[in-house]
């Protein structure tokens, strides 16, 4: 005989305080849990969609960042070279040279510093990143000492609104346009003019080139060329890949530490889960004896009890993923251990985090229960019975 799954459901909304009080507490542990996970993914995925697969980034050999590198213009005639780079409409060859670096800007609401990138390049450069376009002003003149700043700088930092003025590389700088560049990291630097930039800030190389294929299925081709070359010291990748890479160490920082903190409120939520089943277990003794005395199996009750568990744990999973998702709302800002500039994300929540999210709380409510379950389906019939 199967006990019928509404037996469950009701027992669960006849003890209301109990269960919400666990429900919540759950919910709690997977608010945190799911946010973590967002907060990553959200980083990542910035991160991610500011490269292009069909783009190639050039970069001194293990520089790591594009602030770090640094490619001569002899070496960058090199890799302008190489058979496998696209060629335009203009029948020039699709190759954006470009120069980073690292300023430092007040913030708007707490005047304070905090590192900002430079982007430097030309209309090459504009034309391979498509997903960027200007929202308020018009883009920079080349040869000028005109910028355009991302969304995410504009708001927070003094001076780069639009017709304000910022001052670095011992020029001033008027701020014409801003840019949104659909949630990627490009939001968080400011554009300027290549050849002036260099020469504000008194340097000689390139930071990177970005390499348009004429095929993507030739980039290996393309990076064996670079890399073996002897006349350079260059490696290239994937423009995707090479923005991923930026994230990792972050991003693991925030997993790790959203992990350590998830399983140590976990505890705390599984204890008081495992409370309310063996609370329910007591108060129902007289009813498990009754159900056994009916022919039920001490398997079917421990399956109930467990049902039972599983249900209080999915009800804390599915409102704890609620409330978390209206963090996709928000957008916070941190500083970017690869680059030490600037980054601004949103947290991001995909099928993938929920499923992850609900079973975690389904295992807190597994194992808050299980216990319970076992010791209810052990109970000696007559003892039962006789239970006031």
């Amino acid at each position: 005989m199967v006990i019928p799954f509404s037996y469950t459901a009701k027992n669960l909304g006849a003890r209301k305080m109990t269960t919400t009080l666990t429900a919540a507490g759950m919910a709690l542990v997977v608010f945190v849990f799911a946010t973590v996970l967002m907060l990553q993914e959200g980083l990542k995925k910035t991160l991610v969609d500011t490269g292009s697969p069909d783009n190639v980034v050039v970069t001194r050999r293990s520089a790591g960042t594009e602030v770090q590198s640094g490619i001569d213009r002899a070496q960058a005639a090199v890799v302008e070279s190489q058979p496998e780079i696209a060629y335009g409409a203009d029948g020039k060859v699709r190759v954006s040279k470009e120069m980073v670096v690292l300023i430092t800007l007040q913030k708007r609401d707490s005047d304070k510093p905090s590192n900002v990138i430079i982007r430097g390049l030309g209309d090459e450069g504009r034309a391979m990143r498509p997903q960027v376009r200007i929202t308020h002003g018009r883009m920079f003149k080349p040869g000028s000492s005109e910028i355009v700043a991302g969304r995410s700088i504009a708001g927070r930092f003094r001076g780069a609104g639009v017709g304000e003025q910022l001052r670095f590389g011992m020029r001033d700088w008027v701020v014409v346009g801003t840019f949104d560049a659909n949630g990627s990291g490009f939001d968080s630097e400011i554009w300027g003019d290549v050849d002036q930039l260099m020469q504000a800030f008194r340097r000689p190389v390139f930071s990177s080139l970005i390499l348009k294929l004429g095929d993507p299925a030739r980039f290996d081709s393309l990076k064996q060329h670079l890399e073996s070359d002897p006349r350079l010291t260059v490696e290239a990748k994937r423009e995707s890949v090479f923005y991923a890479e930026q994230s990792e160490v972050l991003a693991n920082f925030i997993g790790y530490l959203g992990l350590t903190l998830s399983v140590i409120f976990s505890i705390g939520a599984t204890i008081g889960a495992m409370i309310t089943m063996y609370a329910s277990v007591a108060s129902r003794t007289a009813e498990i004896g009754t159900l056994r005395a009916l022919g039920f199996r001490s398997s079917g009750i421990l399956v109930v009890f467990l049902v039972e568990a599983l249900l209080l744990g999915l009800v804390g999973g599915v409102i704890g993923l609620f409330f978390a998702s209206f963090m996709q709302f928000l957008t916070i800002s941190t500083m970017n251990w690869q680059s030490f500039a600037e980054l601004a994300f949103s947290f991001t929540l995909n099928p993938s985090i929920v499923a992850k999210s609900l079973a975690f709380a389904l295992c807190m409510g597994l194992l808050g229960g299980f216990l319970p379950a076992v010791r209810a389906s052990r109970l000696n019939i007559v003892d039962a019975l006789r239970a006031p």
